[in-house]
């Protein structure tokens, strides 16, 4: 580090960065984790430049040279701040410039704070220092000192364009149609995002006249703070109404800048406003952080990526969550209702069960039979919505958004043990009950309808070899059944993330309102009847679009696979349940102990694997969405395993009434 302080002090460079560079590179540790070492390094500069005032008074002017002379306008009001782009767009930029990256200018500080610190790990150590340690080695440095005056004001002058620039970008997103919408009174009175833009054009001046002239006061920005303190409220204000009435990706990203915006402005502001040199100096280095990090993922894609899935998931998670706490049974009434919904969902099944193994009978071209499987699943799936049945699999992609949902409204975002724990035991009974309502009713259905079948035909309408191929099919040691069941998983998870995107597009899109209004429909129905067919729609629209596509994929998974020469399939435990009772008559019940304890262990194995996957799946993602943790998985776990050992009966029945409390173990 001294040879390169004795190289500044000696060549006095103009604009030549690479002595700064090689300055960082000294102080940058081997290992960005390694706090000591960067300490020791800053603590070893600082120590130079406190020895040798030649070394700070060069480096400070070397410093100042660099910035003044080049334009920082967007190192402050662009790097951290989303772009004005869509999606697709960003993400095609941010994939060229991966492959292939921009052309640095050196004119541009931007530029030259990516060269200097062009170590992606850059901000691990440079986060890790503290405060102090900034502080000693801007003491060292002198940084306060009187310099160049012309460069002083050139540094002034950056940063007074980019906070106009960051003022005029908060006025054209509060004009945004989007942000307008949801926040009408934006276009009834006088709009503070409109407002804040004069003032800042006010307080510039004042700025401009005082760098020209030292003696003249410039104003304060109060003001200023007062007309975004309105800003922050009317965004707030946008934010609740969408969670109740939908939201979009892009008035997220939308909500998302105008937070950053708002945020980088303040942050200008104030290190402009005269005041406590310490209080700058935090911000200043606040800032810098801050700069740092999102210079050095500037080209990240997993981290855009990333930020934009918690976007979508967002959309599509916070539908779910309130539809997740219709699948949870709080009494002995909502069990009871919960398991004749189920039943009532194990006799469609049954049906359709039938009705595909009729299909497969016909032997017709893999794209058609696809076509035909898909056809059952969607409109069996959709009856059993319409009917307000209950399939068990279709419970956890619901209610892991309502766990979300609970864990995010905990106290501090850390929701209590005791809470989580009633929450999960619900959810499990709930679950459990409808599980047993699917199955006890589905094979019972299946074995009559199969006996049925015979005794009208005299003939069993599945042949021996394909009861074989169903027994085959559910057994977990010689087929890749539970695999398979996995992937069914996956399909739930999707069909969840789909119906609560069709929720929020519901709401959002007003499709009720745009489908009651129709003007042939009306004269087709009558106004009254299409109103009601469009609330219908409204409140309905996510479960039956996610239920058709749900059957889409179980019915067409298994010929891709086909197709491609893979061996990918579904396993669904209602279905594999039928399946069983079909065979089982199809061989006038002829079958050896194993095979029935097999077939037993398999349908109990795709159940498993179709509620684990599709509910971890779901759970990631809402918790992902909600920005919620849950750091107390241990204690969970042992509560959960005290409440089983006392009381196991709470975890199969529900209580008698919604206020009576659950057991609790004592302490």
């Amino acid at each position: 580090m001294e040879s390169i302080l004795q190289a500044i002090a000696a060549q006095t460079p103009e604009r030549e960065i690479q002595l700064l560079v090689q300055l960082v590179a000294a102080i940058r540790p081997k290992n960005p984790h390694d706090n000591a070492s960067a300490t020791a390094n800053i603590q070893a500069l600082a120590y130079l430049l406190q020895t040798h005032p030649e070394y700070r008074s060069a480096l400070r002017s070397y410093l100042f040279r660099i910035v003044a002379s080049r334009t920082g306008v967007h190192l402050l009001a662009d790097v951290g701040i989303l772009p004005n782009a869509s999606f697709g767009q960003e993400l095609k930029r941010k994939l060229g410039y991966k492959l292939l990256p921009p052309a640095l200018n050196d004119g541009y500080l931007r530029d030259v704070f990516g060269q200097v610190f062009h170590s992606k790990t850059d901000h691990i150590w440079v986060n890790q220092l503290g405060d102090a340690t900034w502080n000693g080695l801007l003491d060292a440095l002198d940084a306060e000192a009187n310099g160049d005056s012309a460069s002083i004001n050139r540094i002034r002058a950056e940063v007074l364009e980019a906070i106009q620039m960051l003022s005029y970008r908060i006025s054209a997103i509060g004009l945004e149609p989007e942000l307008v919408r949801n926040h009408p009174p934006i276009e009834q009175f006088e709009s503070p995002f409109l407002r804040q833009n004069v003032e800042i054009r006010t307080w510039l001046d004042s700025q401009w006249q005082a760098m020209q002239a030292p003696q003249t006061m410039a104003d304060d920005c109060q003001h200023v703070l007062v007309l975004l303190d309105q800003c922050q409220e009317i965004s707030i204000k946008v934010r609740k109404h969408a969670q109740q009435h939908g939201v979009s990706v892009s008035l997220t990203y939308l909500l998302q800048r105008l937070k950053q915006s708002e945020q980088r402005l303040r942050t200008l502001l104030a290190l402009m406003e005269p005041g406590d040199i310490s209080q700058r100096r935090a911000l200043a280095l606040q800032l810098f952080r801050e700069l740092l990090h999102a210079d050095n993922f500037k080209y990240d894609l997993r981290s855009f990526i990333s930020g934009n899935a918690e976007l979508l998931a967002h959309k599509v998670t916070e539908h779910a969550g309130r539809t997740g706490e219709h699948y949870v049974a709080h009494d002995r009434l909502q069990y009871r209702q919960m398991l004749r919904a189920a039943m009532g969902a194990g006799l469609v099944i049954a049906v359709m069960a039938l009705i595909k193994i009729g299909m497969a009978k016909l032997k017709a071209a893999p794209l058609v039979e696809a076509f035909l499987f898909s056809i059952n699943y969607s409109f069996g799936f959709m009856l059993v919505h319409v009917l307000h049945f209950t399939i068990a699999t279709k419970q956890p992609a619901m209610t892991a958004a309502h766990i979300a949902d609970a864990i995010h409204k905990g106290s501090g975002d850390e929701a209590t043990v005791d809470s989580m724990a009633n929450l999960a035991i619900k959810v499990f009974r709930t679950q459990f009950v409808a599980i047993l309502g699917n199955v006890c009713v589905v094979m019972p259905t299946a074995w009559l309808i199969a006996l049925a079948g015979y005794w009208i035909n005299g003939s069993h309408w599945v042949t021996p070899e394909k009861a074989l191929k169903l027994l085959h099919d559910i057994d977990p040691l010689q087929s890749l059944a539970l695999f398979h069941a996995a992937i069914a998983g996956v399909c739930l998870f999707l069909a969840g993330l789909i119906s609560g995107y069709h929720d929020n597009t519901a709401i959002y899109h007003q499709i009720p309102e745009r489908i009651a209004q129709l003007p042939w429909l009306q004269r087709l129905l009558g106004k009254q009847r299409a109103e009601r067919l469009g609330r219908y729609l409204g409140d309905n629209l996510g479960g039956l679009a996610g239920n058709f596509y749900f059957g889409i994929m179980l019915g067409s998974i298994g010929t891709l696979g086909y197709i491609l020469g893979l061996p990918i399939d579904i396993r669904h435990i209602t279905f594999s349940a039928a399946n069983f009772s079909y065979a089982l008559v199809a061989l006038d019940h002829r079958i050896d102990l194993q095979t029935a304890l097999a077939s037993a262990l398999g349908i109990v194995g795709i159940g498993a694997a179709n509620l684990l996957v599709s509910f971890g799946l779901a759970l990631f993602v809402a918790l992902k969405a909600r920005g919620a943790r849950f750091g107390q998985k241990r204690a969970l776990l042992r509560e959960l395993l005290k409440r089983f050992l006392r009381a196991p009966g709470q975890f199969f029945l529900a209580p008698k009434n919604k206020t009576g409390n659950d057991p609790v173990v004592a302490r």
